[in-house]
């Protein structure tokens, strides 16, 4: 096979600023969830972030990213206009060593992208404008691109247009068929909230590696209780890795739980892209046949490199970074 990791996702430039908790009042955005926005809102907001950092982002073109930057091969499809935004993804992506190839959209609307309040506690709020990444459609899906990857990487945030629904439904059937692994992150509460039972669906007959934070999988399977949920969650999936931030992470399998304890940070940052690059750690190790507990010291790695700093994607090395922890990779 060409590629460890395939991910299909929205291709998003993320506009992240540094702001006061009142900020998140004054423009009445909800603190630490995402809320999709039109392109008007968008251009307001924008107006607003006066000093921002601009990166190319989209949570599993974050972990593809992430997945390269430990040395790892990695394909992406994702949809952008053919506007500068569009061409700033596609040159970011391809200059992080991802191999990305979906042709551009002409004409409106134009690149998505997503505003980032960062809090001074590290939180983001994310307002969302998702423009032409909702215009991904099962004929931007590339059967052979999937067919050469050992695992196909989903994000949750596609189900929220039909079009790209059905393009994500159509990736995972791809690669099923090739008998190649599935895995998807749920990406963000509200995203549970409003596709709960497709997305229950989805993991308990396609998925074989589920990534969640915990307020997402106690959503999915609507209980306060986390042993209930991981209970639920086996039973779906062969493999659940859910994140618990300062607690750290729990791998959830048939034969039991692993545990995995958070690296330490000085400081956090910007929590933008934690679960993503946790994704990248814990995808890459799989690809290199290591342990569930390498996999997701690994991960923990990755997230906790991303959130030192601000942006959803490294800024360090992870392969060098992993050796000099004394990582095998």
């Amino acid at each position: 096979m060409t590629y460890d990791v395939v991910a299909v996702g929205n291709a998003i430039i993320d506009i992240l600023q540094p702001v006061p908790d009142s900020f998140l009042v004054q423009e009445e955005i909800s603190k630490g969830g995402m809320t999709l926005i039109d392109e008007a809102r968008a251009d307001h907001l924008t107006a607003q972030f006066r000093h921002a950092t601009v990166a190319a982002g989209g949570s599993a073109a974050n972990t593809v990213t992430g997945i390269a930057s430990f040395g790892g091969k990695t394909g992406y499809i994702g949809k952008v206009a053919s506007d500068d935004l569009g061409a700033r993804f596609a040159r970011e992506f391809r200059a992080a060593g991802v191999s990305f190839d979906t042709p551009p959209r002409d004409g409106q609307p134009g690149t998505a992208r997503c505003l980032i309040a960062v809090t001074p506690d590290g939180q983001r709020s994310m307002s969302t404008y998702l423009g032409a990444s909702t215009l991904l459609s099962s004929s931007d899906i590339d059967a052979d691109l999937i067919r050469s990857g050992a695992v196909l990487f989903l994000e949750g945030y596609l189900f929220d247009r039909d079009e790209a629904k059905s393009a994500f439904v159509r990736a995972a059937e791809i690669a099923t068929g090739a008998e190649r692994k599935v895995s998807l992150t749920l990406s963000d509460l509200f995203c549970v909230e409003r596709h709960r039972e497709s997305f229950k669906q989805l993991v308990a007959h396609h998925v074989d590696i589920l990534f969640a934070n915990e307020s997402e999988i106690l959503a999915l399977y609507q209980t306060s209780d986390l042993s209930a949920a991981l209970a639920a969650a086996r039973a779906a999936c062969p493999v659940v890795a859910v994140t618990r931030s300062e607690l750290g992470s729990v791998i959830v399998t048939e034969a039991g739980e692993t545990h995995v304890a958070p690296q330490a940070v000085t400081r956090v940052v910007d929590s933008t892209g934690a679960g993503d690059q946790y994704a990248a750690g814990f995808l890459f190790g799989h690809a290199r046949g290591r342990s569930l507990a390498e996999c997701g010291a690994l991960a923990s790695l990755a997230a906790s490199e991303v959130i030192a700093h601000m942006g959803p994607r490294p800024e360090t090395n992870l392969r060098a970074l992993a050796l000099k922890c004394g990582f095998r990779v």
